[in-house]
């Protein structure tokens, strides 16, 4: 049987397969494996912070830091514009005062609603009523006096008494009591406090000797009017309404005074705060350092001089 030529004869002739000098055959890669389908693309659309959206920056303690800061400038800064305000207008005030070419100028200054505590300015605010209510009854009680003299002219010295306890308590009143009263609540000054305690338990004692109105001391109170002849029904019906204001207005005093002496004790005020207050105001006084410093001086030359 012959034998083929994929036998491996290697004497038999070689066939153009194993012709060496042909061109080998284009070569063919392998065919790629299949890949995986490519899968779909998520349609859902990336989240987005809302505007009013808070953003997490940290943790809850210092985000309640941050806002506690925030609400302490804001209050500070309403501080700040308000004292601004006030400026202004007092700078307004100042220049329409100079371009009214007047060198009059008030004496004091107040303004409840801006330099008054919120829960003090009701307080101050009846304090200044009072005020008035005692000028406007020194005012009737003085025409009470002048008819009570025209028909009864041996009351001469009541009458007189009158017109002096008008130009003397009026301005005397809102100097001594009702502005120690004011600048206590401004600036919660004990010794202020003290002062005003002092001087207005005095006007309640003078609030009632008016109402009482002895005869001769020039107050148209309950005994003068009572005591008025008879035929003048309206001489003493004016007295009796001036008797029955100042028992209006003693009432008033004292029950006002109970209450700031309440909310003086809440302020956290006390004796030893008004002498320290008291010894920094007086120090505090050109004329008073001069002074000392003078005797001081003065001390200390006599010292060296003695022999």
């Amino acid at each position: 049987m012959a034998q083929s030529r994929d036998g491996g004869n290697p004497f038999a002739e070689p066939s153009e397969l194993d012709n060496p000098f042909q061109p080998p055959p284009a070569y063919e890669p392998p065919a790629p494996a299949p890949l995986p389908p490519p899968s779909a693309p998520s349609l859902q659309p990336s989240r987005k912070l809302s505007p009013t959206e808070p953003k997490n920056y940290g943790s809850y303690s210092t985000q309640a830091s941050a806002a506690a800061a925030t609400a302490e400038l804001l209050k500070k800064q309403e501080e700040l514009n308000r004292k601004a305000e006030e400026l202004d207008r007092r700078e307004r005030e100042l220049q329409h005062a100079a371009l009214g070419g007047t060198a009059i100028q008030p004496c004091f200054f107040q303004d409840i609603s801006m330099e008054i505590p919120q829960e003090f300015q009701k307080t101050v605010s009846t304090m200044y009523y009072l005020w008035m209510c005692s000028t406007l009854a020194l005012l009737l009680n003085f025409l009470a006096c002048l008819a009570s003299f025209c028909v009864e002219t041996n009351n001469g010295a009541g009458f007189g008494l009158s017109i002096l306890w008008v130009l003397l308590f009026t301005p005397c009143s809102f100097v001594c009591w009702y502005r120690p009263m004011y600048k206590a609540f401004r600036s919660d000054s004990s010794f202020n406090f003290f002062v005003f305690f002092f001087i207005f338990f005095v006007q309640d004692v003078l609030f009632v000797l008016q109402a009482i109105g002895i005869p001769g001391w020039g107050f148209s109170g309950w005994i003068s009017a009572l005591v008025v002849p008879k035929g003048n029904t309206a001489v003493s019906v004016l007295m009796l309404l001036v008797a029955l204001l100042f028992t209006g207005i003693a009432v008033l005093g004292i029950v006002m005074l109970k209450r700031i002496h309440s909310l003086y004790r809440r302020t956290g005020a006390s004796f030893q705060k008004a002498q320290q207050e008291f010894a920094a105001g007086v120090f505090s006084n050109p004329a008073v350092r001069t002074a000392a410093a003078n005797a001081a001086a003065g001390a200390a030359e006599n010292a060296f001089r003695a022999p």
